[in-house]
């Protein structure tokens, strides 16, 4: 899938909802537990669970990322069980910047 800033996919095995901030150059599957995330108007059927070794969860409110090369990064709007991965690599949970001092 084509990913572009701004998309919105689900999780076709959970709740997990999601949002593209920063899309790769290359084409890059996004999953989540597993299975590709699809977009957020796509009807999904009955409810799978997320393959063992991969439903470590998703937190709402964080950014997860690649950890090198190509960044893909990806907010989280809703939620779930599903681990959010770029293929087979599980994607890292963003690390918040700090603030300069106001000295």
């Amino acid at each position: 899938m084509d990913l572009k800033p701004g998309q919105r996919l689900r999780s076709q095995v959970c709740s997990t909802e999601v949002i593209v901030v920063r899309p790769p150059s290359t084409e890059t599957e996004l999953t989540c537990g597993g299975q590709p995330m699809v977009p957020i108007t796509t009807e999904i059927g009955a409810s799978d669970q997320p393959a063992a070794g991969l439903d470590t969860g998703s937190q709402l409110g964080k950014r997860y990322t690649t950890e090198e090369g190509d960044t893909l990064e990806v907010l989280v709007t809703k939620a779930g069980q599903g681990t959010l991965a770029a293929g087979h690599t599980p994607l890292a949970l963003k690390d918040a910047q700090p603030l300069p001092s106001s000295d």
